[in-house]
């Protein structure tokens, strides 16, 4: 009896409670105070106003040392700090009375672009709809917050069966109900979401931040095979991100430790055959492991945040090797080094660029800011753009790299001040036996000539393909087979014999801008 009465009384102090929080105390109190003096005129008016805020305060107060609920202002579910407490406690009560729970975390699929075409009261209107339709797909005594911008999760009331197929079922029926078309200001907005989600059953470690840390991985994995996509945690997730761990931490080693440095691949002229420039590439020689791949260290250090760290080392080993090439009177115009969107929106990169130059006594124009067309297409803030005006200002070459993969407009070629383009490898693979590829190539390079933007075709491993690049007008080619990408200590070398080459070799003329 006496167990009984006191969850009844605390279950009525969490009524209580919230019933004082939030909006719905206004109205409460407006009532209270008015029924007060209905009933007992103004001394018992006067008594609920000094009683009431006592009980408030009382209400109010932390207990144990535990905050009120934090909520979300938009969507009025949990925020993070608060959540992030309950799976602490559920994973407690999970353990104590031998039952089952499950955590999802969600993340809304390109929340970023609907922010920018709709705007923030558009996108604040999706979320709160999402978290309608979550909570719905839901019972009543599971917990949901909002922990990002476009990410919600959800933690399972204890129960005697939650299983595999239970959670899949579940993370579908969200999905289904997220992605119910939404009406915004007379506008039809279509939303998917990622699903990540771990079993307390399969969390890798004990304790509420392992199992909050498993389903976050799960969710990174979703994300990763697209749009709807729903992954359950396991234990190979868990291997797979151990690894990356220690690849990103060996990797910022080694970038301290001079393993990664660039290899240089020459580009060439098709009318004389010169060297016209490199290609400043970045490779990582493990001590151990002999090459890895850039496809596998690259990402490690997008993540540890290093990519700005990475172009750094990349400048002053290039400038030095200008310098090498300089003092043995061999003549290299320009070398091209990659820049990533993030090291681009660095407003001192003109002011750090200039002073690396300015170092090592070298002029603006024999550096070439290598930018993908991807990130020139996703990037249209003023930081980036004026970065590369600068820049070109300064006289460095800006180079719009893997050109034909996205979506740069004309516009978007003269805005970002490029001197030149590179043609993808994709329209370059097999030309030389392919029509189609043949009038895509004309296509480009027509634009090109009409623009007065120089070309360079990447990619080049035939001799048919360079001949066909040359008879079509393309200024430079680059690729395998010319030259695959080698250490400094292999240019000097490789460039005399070149050089030593030419005068064999007859000169493969252009015609500039005519199609086969």
């Amino acid at each position: 009896m006496a167990k009984t009465t006191s969850r009844f009384l605390t279950r009525l102090c969490e009524v209580l409670r919230m019933m004082f929080y939030g909006p719905q105390a206004l109205a409460f109190l407006s009532a209270a105070m008015l029924g007060a003096y209905w009933w007992g005129g103004e001394t018992v008016l006067i008594g609920i106003g000094i009683i009431v805020p006592v009980l408030l305060l009382a209400l109010h107060s932390p207990k144990d040392g535990a905050m009120p609920p934090l909520r979300d202002a938009t969507t009025g579910v949990l925020q993070r700090a608060h959540f992030e407490d309950m799976v602490g406690r559920i994973w407690q009560v999970t353990r104590e009375q031998q039952t089952n729970s499950a955590l999802f975390y969600l993340e809304l699929d390109d929340f970023e672009g609907l922010l920018n075409q709709h705007g923030q009261a558009a996108a604040d209107t999706v979320a709160a709809r999402v978290v309608q339709r979550i909570v719905t797909a839901l019972r009543d005594d599971d917990i949901v917050a909002r922990i990002g911008d476009a990410r919600f999760a959800i933690c399972c009331a204890p129960a005697a069966r939650i299983d595999l197929e239970t959670c899949i079922q579940m993370a579908g029926r969200i999905q289904n109900a997220i992605e119910e078309p939404i009406a915004v200001d007379g506008t039809t907005v279509y939303i998917s979401c990622a699903v990540g989600f771990c079993l307390n059953t399969r969390a890798p470690d004990t304790g509420g931040t392992a199992w909050t840390a498993a389903a976050r991985t799960a969710l990174i994995e979703a994300r990763k095979r697209g749009p709807s996509t729903i992954r359950a945690f396991s234990h190979e997730m868990q291997l797979a991100k151990t690894a990356r761990t220690a690849l990103r931490e060996e990797a910022a080693l080694a970038l301290e430790s001079d393993h990664i440095k660039p290899w240089y691949q020459p580009q060439i002229s098709t009318d004389t055959g010169k060297v016209t420039g490199f290609e400043a590439l970045a490779r990582w020689i493990h001590p151990e492991r002999g090459i890895i791949s850039p496809a596998e260290f690259l990402p490690a250090l997008d993540e540890g945040g290093l990519l700005e760290r990475l172009s750094e080392v990349m400048m002053y080993h290039t400038f030095t090797a200008l310098k090498a090439w300089d003092d043995a009177d061999v003549h290299v115009p320009q070398v091209g080094v990659n820049f990533s969107g993030s090291e681009l929106r660095n407003p001192r990169l003109v002011e750090k660029i200039a002073w690396e130059l300015d170092r090592f006594d070298l002029k603006p124009e024999r550096l070439v800011i290598e930018v993908l067309e991807t990130v020139v297409t996703a990037a249209p803030d003023d930081v980036v753009c004026r970065n590369l005006r600068e820049l070109a200002k300064l006289e460095c070459r800006i180079d719009l790299d893997d050109f034909g993969t996205g979506n740069a407009s004309i516009a978007a070629i003269r805005r970002f001040s490029v001197s030149r383009i590179k043609i993808d490898r994709s329209f370059v693979m097999k030309s030389d036996r392919d029509p189609d590829q043949q009038r895509m190539i004309s296509a480009i390079l027509t634009m090109a000539e009409r623009l007065q933007v120089e070309t360079l075709a990447e990619g080049i491993e035939t001799a048919g393909e360079h001949a066909l690049l040359a008879q079509l007008g393309c200024e430079h080619v680059q690729g395998f087979g010319i030259c695959k990408p080698i250490p400094f200590e292999q240019t000097l070398p490789w460039i005399r014999l070149h050089n030593s080459k030419l005068a064999d070799t007859p000169a493969i003329t252009g015609k500039q801008g005519n199609a086969p």
